[in-house]
């Protein structure tokens, strides 16, 4: 169970899929996938990705901590195909392995504290499959995305296939001691009906994962700074680590 709105109130939920597509990231990560039989999907949310790896013949495991969320992942096309799993990712326990383990859309970036990640990096360890990899994307600190977060840069009115025209916007506090940003998502309707729901994401640097995920006994093969494959620098916008035991 998660007590972020935006994830958990099945109204706010209807808004997720509109706000996030496929784009390029998943694309990049199906493609990274390719090869691997046995996938668990940490942090899936709607089950956009999962579904779609199942579509392309993978055996999927989606885990989700908002029942909100899972409720639209079974129900969309292939959905079928995947074994849904409400659980949080920190502490899921299951009894096989897998040869990929990923957590996409910066879904780790809820992980607010060194020991929640801890909590993962130890659960990615207990279910990768001898040879089997990880990858996930966080949001570069250096590149300081949540400026563009703000009520003014983010204000725009778009269609909403079930609410019509929509305004939507965006504000954003971030804590440079503890590197958590706290942004606010707001839905207005035409029939003046506002839906909002307040978020908390980290910015973890990646000396900080880096160390986080040697800790769990867990390697990075290649760090990557970009949906492209790019080598990571201080310039990325994003953190890809891809790893192995």
């Amino acid at each position: 169970m998660t007590d972020d709105l935006l994830y958990a109130d099945p109204e706010l939920v209807r808004f997720y899929d509109w706000e996030n597509p496929w784009t390029e990231s998943f694309s990049f990560f199906a493609d990274l996938v390719e090869g691997s039989d046995r996938v668990l999907d940490l942090g899936c949310g709607t089950g956009l990705f999962g579904a779609e790896l199942a579509r392309r013949g993978h055996r999927v495991t989606g885990c989700d901590p908002a029942g909100a969320m899972l409720d639209v992942a079974r129900r969309r096309p292939d959905g079928e195909k995947v074994r849904w799993i409400e659980a949080d990712a920190r502490s899921l326990a299951l009894d096989e392995p897998f040869d990929m383990i990923v957590m996409t859309g910066h879904a780790y970036q809820t992980l607010l504290a060194p020991a929640d990640r801890a909590s993962l990096f130890a659960v990615i360890a207990r279910h990768l499959a001898p040879g089997g990899h990880f990858f996930f994307d966080s949001r570069n600190p250096e590149a300081r995305a949540w400026e563009l977060w703000t009520a003014d840069a983010t204000r725009a009115t778009l269609p909403h296939p079930v609410f019509g025209m929509v305004e939507r916007w965006n504000d954003v506090v971030f804590d440079a001691e503890s590197g958590v940003v706290t942004y606010g998502t707001h839905y207005r309707l035409d029939d003046g009906r506002l839906f909002e729901a307040q978020s908390r994401i980290a910015f973890a640097r990646k000396d900080e994962i880096e160390r986080e995920i040697a800790a769990a006994g867990l390697r990075v093969d290649r760090w990557m700074g970009d949906y492209e494959g790019s080598p990571f620098t201080a310039k990325s916008r994003e953190i890809i680590p891809f790893g192995s035991l």
